[in-house]
C-alpha cells in the first residue's frame, strides 16, 4: 500500500487578505494548562445531519475521556464556511476548536495569529500520518490532518453493462475518459435516456486540481498557468458532445454530484475519497437508487502512471483541526489531546468505521473500510482507494488564496463559454502578477 501526500511550500508575497488578530475569550490560551472538573469544548463542523465524523469523534473521544465533552457547532458548508469563521473568529464567537476545510486559507488564518500552536501535538502523531507538514509556518506547527481524501474516480457498473462499454481496469488516461464518457452517452441516447456519460461538478477542483497534480512543473505561483490549457479542452470537448451536463445547467438548476450519481443520472464522477460514506448512507436511506458501483483509479495524463503496478497521481488537500487562540486556559490541554486522538489511531479507527479516510492510514483502515456493508470489495477498488501519490490542490503560500479565487474567475468563465481559454489563461496570469505580486 502507498499513499504519500507532498505539500508545497511557496515563497509568494503576503496575500492582501488577513484576519483580525484574535478574538475575545474568556482568557488567554496558556500552554499546559487543564481544568480541575469536567472541561465542555466547542468544536466546528458543517452540514451535520449528512456529514457524520464531527459527532462520530466527539463521541469517540469522550467515551475515552469522560470528562471532556465536545459539542460540536454548525457551521455553513461549502466555501461560506470560511466566510462565517473568519467573521466568528474576528469577534470572539468562534469554537475552541475548528476545522481548516483545505490548504486555501491556512496561511490566512495563521498569518491572522488566529490559531494556536499545537507543534507539541504534532511531535507525537505517527510518523505515518499525511499532511502533518503542510500546517507548518514559522518554525512551528499550527493544526494538524485527520482526513486525508483523494480524489478518485466512482463509476456505475450497470450503466456500463447496459450501455456496452468496457467498465474502467485501471489503464486509463484522460482520453480513454473522454471516450467512454461518448460511447456512454450514445447509447444513453439511443435509449432514450437522459444520463450523461459522466459528471464533473461546477468545482474548479474537478479540472484545476488534476491539472496542478498531474502536469510536470505546474505551479500555483510562477503566474504561467499554460498547463491547464488541455485539461479544459477536454472539459469544453465533453460539453459540447453532450456527455457532461453544461456548466450553465449545473450552476442554473443548482445540480448536485450526490444527486447525478446517486440517482444514475451520470454513469463516472470524479470526486473525492470522502463521497464513497455518502453513497453509502444515500443507497441505505433511499437518497440514492440501489446500484452496483465502483472506484477506479483517476485517469491519468499518460500511460507512464496507469495500471495496478503503477502509482497513479491524482490531489487531495488534508482536512485539519486547530485551536482558537481564544480559548480559556483552562481548557486547551483538553482541546490538545482532542486534537492528538483526532489525529491518531482513535480517529483514525473512528472515521474508518463510517467510510471516512482518516490521515493516519494503515492496513487497518483499508479493511474496516472495505468490511463496511455497501462498500465494492473488488480487486480495483480496493488499489484506487488505497493506492495514489496524492499532490494538493492548495500548496501553502502566501499567495494561495488569491491565486485560486483569480482561477476560480478563469474557471466560471471559460466553463460558461464567456472567454475562450487561449484569451483567459493570459489574463490570469496578469491578475496573478499584479494582485497577488508573483511571475
Amino acid at each position: 500500500m502507498k499513499r504519500t501526500t507532498p505539500i508545497a511550500i511557496g515563497t509568494a508575497a503576503v496575500v492582501a487578505l488577513t484576519l483580525t488578530a484574535c478574538g475575545g475569550g474568556s482568557g488567554e490560551a496558556g500552554g499546559d494548562a487543564t481544568a480541575d472538573g469536567p472541561v465542555t469544548l466547542t468544536l466546528a463542523g458543517w452540514s451535520l445531519a449528512s456529514t457524520p465524523e464531527f459527532q462520530t469523534i466527539a463521541d469517540a473521544f469522550h467515551e475515552e475521556n469522560p470528562d471532556v465533552t465536545v459539542e460540536v457547532k454548525e457551521y455553513a458548508a461549502g466555501n461560506d464556511y470560511d466566510t462565517q469563521m473568519t467573521a466568528d473568529l474576528a469577534a470572539g464567537t468562534a469554537p475552541d476548536i475548528y476545522v481548516l476545510k483545505n490548504l486555501k486559507n491556512f496561511y490566512t488564518y495563521q498569518s491572522g495569529q488566529q490559531l494556536l500552536d499545537v507543534s507539541d501535538v504534532a511531535s507525537e502523531l505517527d510518523e505515518g500520518t499525511s499532511g502533518v507538514e503542510a500546517y507548518e509556518a514559522d518554525g512551528a506547527t499550527y493544526a494538524v490532518p485527520y482526513r486525508q481524501d483523494s480524489w478518485i474516480l466512482y463509476y456505475n457498473q450497470e450503466l456500463f453493462d447496459q450501455a456496452g462499454v468496457a467498465q474502467p481496469d485501471g489503464s486509463w488516461t484522460w482520453d480513454d475518459y473522454t471516450q467512454a464518457a461518448k460511447d456512454l452517452t450514445t447509447s444513453f441516447q439511443g435509449s432514450g435516456s437522459t444520463a450523461t456519460g459522466t459528471y464533473q461538478h461546477s468545482w474548479q477542483s474537478t479540472v484545476q486540481g488534476f491539472a496542478l497534480a498531474q502536469s510536470d512543473g505546474a505551479s500555483l505561483d510562477s503566474a504561467d498557468y499554460s498547463f491547464l490549457e488541455p485539461f479544459y479542452e477536454r472539459a469544453i470537448e465533453l460539453q459540447d458532445a453532450g456527455a457532461q451536463p453544461t456548466f450553465g445547467t449545473v450552476t442554473t438548476n443548482s445540480l448536485t454530484y450526490q444527486a447525478q450519481f446517486g440517482t444514475q443520472q451520470a454513469a463516472m464522477m470524479p470526486m473525492g475519497t470522502w463521497y464513497a460514506a455518502t453513497l453509502i448512507a444515500q443507497q441505505e436511506n433511499g437518497e440514492a437508487d440501489e446500484f452496483a458501483w465502483g472506484m477506479a483509479p483517476i485517469p491519468q495524463v499518460d500511460e507512464s502512471t496507469t495500471g495496478t503496478d503503477a502509482t497513479p497521481v491524482t490531489f487531495g488537500d488534508p482536512t485539519g483541526l486547530g485551536i482558537n487562540p481564544a480559548i480559556d486556559e483552562n481548557k486547551v490541554q483538553a482541546a490538545k489531546d482532542f486534537l492528538a486522538f483526532a489525529a491518531g489511531e482513535g480517529g483514525a479507527a473512528a472515521l474508518a468505521e463510517i467510510g471516512i479516510t482518516p490521515a493516519l492510514f494503515s492496513d487497518t483502515v483499508v479493511d474496516t473500510f472495505f468490511g463496511l456493508e455497501g462498500v465494492p470489495t473488488d480487486d480495483l477498488s480496493k488499489f484506487a482507494f488505497s493506492t495514489h501519490e496524492t499532490k494538493p490542490e492548495n500548496p501553502v503560500a502566501p499567495s494561495t488564496a488569491a491565486v485560486q479565487n483569480i482561477l476560480n474567475d478563469l474557471h466560471t468563465a471559460v466553463m460558461s463559454g464567456s472567454t475562450p481559454i487561449a484569451d483567459a489563461i493570459p489574463e490570469a496570469e496578469n491578475r496573478a502578477s499584479s494582485e497577488a505580486g508573483i511571475g
